[in-house]
C-alpha cells in the first residue's frame, strides 16, 4: 500500500479479554473459554456503551452490548497462530513473531540444577518451587519468608519464573538483581518466557503485592515491526509492561504503570506531546487483578472504566491517527481454571481516515495486525502476516 501513509498509531492491548476459544482450545483445557462473553454473561451484562458505538459487539454475541447498526470503526477478530496462550507470545505475534514451539513450562516446579545454581549465585536458600497463586503463596509462606530470608520461588501453568520477596526483607534493587541472575541462568532448554518480580508489604495475615512488579523477558528470536519502525525514524513509546515484553528492542521510551487509569494517563500524555509514531499500551489489570483471581465482577467494572475514557482518547486523536483496541490472549474468570486461556482476540481500527463498519472477519494471525500498521505507516517490514490496510483506508 503506496498511499499517503499515516504519522502515528495508539495501540491498546486490554490484557486478556480474549473473544471466545480457539479451534485448538481443547488442546489447552481451554474449552467453553470466552472471556468477553461469560463475563457479560455472569454479571448479567456489560454497560461499555463506547465501545458498542465503535463496534465490540459486532465481533461477538456479548450480554448488555448489542451490535451496532453503524460501527464507528472496522472491527474483527485475530486468530493467535504461534503455540501458546501466554503474554510474551501474543505480543510478539502481533508485531510479527509467531512462535512454532511453546516456552517451556514446569508443572512439579524447576529442575534442581538450575534452583542449585541461582541459590549459590544469590547466596540465599529459597521456598517453595512449585506451581502456586501469587497472593496465595505470599499468604502461606510470607511470615517464614521474613524470618528466614528466602525468597518465595513459584510458577504457574505459563512459562515463568516469579520470585516474590517483601521489601523489608528483600530491598527492591536485590531483588531486581535476583531476577537478572535468574534470567541468565534461564537459557537454552529453560528459556522461560519471563522471569518476574514480585515485591509485597504488610505484615503477616495482611499481605500486599506492590506495583513495582518486573518482567524479564526472553529477547524476541528475531525483528519486530518496532524494530523496522524505529529503523526508518519512527520513535517507539510503550506503556506498562510492553517494553519488558520486548526488552526494550525497538522501544524509544518506556513507562512503567499503577494500573489501567495511569495506563490511560500515560497513553494521553504522549499522545498530547507525541505527534509522530507508535504509542503501544498494555493495560495488565485485566489479567492480573480480575482474570487471575477469577473475578468477573471485578472484570466487568474495569471494562466499564476502560469504556469511560474513550471518548477522551478519541478527542486527542489527530487527522492521520489510528486507534487500535486488541488483546494477547484470554483470562476466563468464569471457569474453574485460573490461567490463561487460548482464545481469539478483538480487533478494532478506529480513526478519521478509517472506514467504519467494515468486518475484517477473522484474521489467520494476530501478526495481520502488526504488517497493516507497517504498511499504514508507509515502511518495509518482512514479518508475518497479511495486511487488511488496503479495505479499511478512506
Amino acid at each position: 500500500m503506496k498511499k499517503e501513509s499515516f504519522n502515528r498509531v495508539i495501540i491498546i492491548v486490554l490484557d486478556s479479554v480474549g473473544v471466545g476459544g480457539l479451534p485448538d482450545a481443547y488442546k489447552y483445557g481451554d474449552e467453553g473459554s470466552n472471556t468477553l462473553a461469560n463475563t457479560a454473561k455472569t454479571v448479567g451484562g456489560l454497560n461499555i456503551p463506547n465501545f458498542k458505538k465503535l463496534g465490540l459487539g459486532n465481533i461477538i454475541k456479548v450480554e448488555g452490548v448489542e451490535p451496532s447498526k453503524s460501527p464507528m470503526a472496522s472491527y474483527g477478530k485475530m486468530t493467535e497462530r504461534s503455540a501458546g496462550k501466554d503474554t510474551t507470545t501474543g505480543h510478539w505475534e502481533l508485531m510479527g513473531i509467531c512462535l512454532p514451539d511453546p516456552f517451556p513450562v514446569y508443572p512439579n516446579g524447576f529442575p534442581k540444577e538450575v534452583i542449585d545454581e541461582f541459590e549459590k549465585k544469590i547466596g540465599r536458600k529459597i521456598l517453595c518451587n512449585k506451581p502456586a497463586s501469587g497472593t496465595e503463596i505470599i499468604k502461606k509462606l510470607g511470615e517464614e519468608h521474613m524470618k528466614t530470608g528466602k525468597p518465595i520461588i513459584y510458577t504457574s501453568a505459563d512459562s515463568v519464573f516469579q520470585i516474590a520477596a517483601h521489601k523489608e526483607t528483600i530491598p527492591l534493587k536485590e531483588l531486581y538483581e535476583m531476577c537478572e541472575v535468574a534470567r541468565d541462568i534461564l537459557r537454552g532448554e529453560h528459556s522461560v518466557c519471563r522471569v518476574i518480580a514480585r515485591p509485597f508489604i504488610g505484615e503477616p495475615g495482611s499481605f500486599v503485592r506492590t506495583t513495582e512488579r518486573r518482567d524479564y523477558s526472553v529477547k524476541p528470536p528475531g525483528k519486530t515491526v518496532l524494530d523496522y519502525a524505529t529503523d526508518v525514524g519512527f520513535e517507539v513509546f510503550a506503556v506498562g509492561k510492553i517494553g519488558e515484553i520486548f526488552v526494550n528492542q525497538g522501544i524509544t521510551e518506556a513507562l512503567h504503570i499503577d494500573n489501567n487509569m495511569d495506563g490511560v494517563d500515560k497513553t494521553l500524555a504522549y499522545m498530547e506531546k507525541k505527534d509522530k509514531g507508535i504509542i503501544f499500551t498494555n493495560l495488565v489489570d485485566f489479567d492480573m487483578l480480575w482474570g487471575h483471581r477469577n473475578n468477573p465482577e471485578g472484570y466487568a467494572k474495569g471494562l466499564e472504566e476502560i469504556d469511560k475514557r474513550i471518548p477522551e482518547i478519541i478527542e486527542n486523536l489527530k487527522s492521520d491517527d489510528i486507534l487500535v483496541f486488541t488483546a494477547d490472549h484470554g483470562c476466563d474468570p468464569t471457569t474453574p481454571s485460573t490461567d490463561h486461556s487460548r482464545e481469539y482476540v478483538p480487533l478494532i481500527v478506529y480513526g478519521e481516515r478509517i472506514k467504519s463498519g467494515v468486518n475484517l472477519g477473522i484474521c489467520k494471525t494476530f501478526s495481520d495486525l502488526g504488517k497493516t500498521i507497517a504498511d499504514l505507516m508507509n515502511f518495509d517490514a518482512p514479518v508475518e502476516g497479511e495486511s487488511f490496510a488496503e479495505i479499511i483506508v478512506v
